[in-house]
This record gives C-alpha cells, sequence and structure tokens, in this order.
C-alpha cells in the first residue's frame, strides 16, 4: 500500500504506507508532527507529538514526554482522506518518508491548495 498527495488532477506517489506530516504552529511556533499509516480500513494515525503547549495546542492527558515532544496515539477512526490547507502565510508542510524529510514544494507547486493525502489508486 501506498500513500499520495493530490492536489487536482496532479497526483503524487509517496511510495510508502506510511508517513509523517509536520508543521509549526503560526503563533506558538512549536513543531507538531503526525504520523499517518495506510490501512485495510482507511488511513490511521500511528501518534501525534508536539514540541510545547499553548495557542489551543495541548497535549491531552495521556500523552508522554518523550526525547523533547509530548506523544500520544490519537483515538480516530480511520480516514478517507486528510485534506491540508497551504496559506502561504506559514512555513510549507514537511512530509517524511523513512524518516526523509522534505517540503511540500518539492512533491507539489506553491500554490497547489487543498492537498489531500490519500491511498493510492
Amino acid at each position: 500500500m501506498s500513500l499520495c498527495l493530490a492536489a487536482g488532477a496532479l497526483v503524487v506517489s509517496l511510495g510508502a504506507g506510511e508517513i509523517t506530516l509536520a508543521w509549526r504552529h503560526s503563533v506558538q511556533k512549536t513543531l507538531w508532527a503526525e504520523v499517518w499509516r495506510d490501512t485495510p480500513d482507511g488511513l490511521m494515525m500511528m501518534e501525534a507529538r508536539i514540541q510545547g503547549s499553548g495557542a489551543g495546542m495541548e497535549a491531552p492527558p495521556e500523552a508522554r514526554l518523550v526525547e523533547g515532544f509530548w506523544r500520544w496515539r490519537p483515538q480516530l477512526p480511520a480516514q478517507r482522506e486528510i485534506v491540508m490547507r497551504r496559506s502561504g502565510a506559514t512555513a510549507d508542510w514537511q512530509v517524511c518518508v523513512a524518516g526523509a524529510c522534505r517540503p511540500m514544494g518539492d512533491y507539489l507547486p506553491p500554490e497547489a491548495d487543498p492537498v489531500i493525502l490519500k491511498a493510492c489508486p
């Protein structure tokens, strides 16, 4: 199984069944990351992690501080797709595959908005 980024008619395969999406909060400037995996039921968030709290970014009580990040596994149902917006007012999303992170702009043009993460057809 592989995940794809899609924007309009443009679809890019990431060549992996699990990726991490990361971004910096526009106010707090703290890093937030989510690990997503393609499963037979849909996209599952395997882990969420955040460097700090504030501006609506508080970690839940079950989160544990590990290597400078509050980490937890959100109890969300499988998702068909994840929709990401790119305002241009903040740094672009980071897309990490097998530990190597690249800006979303390496995959799709900067004006591509919204961007959808989904299982590849």
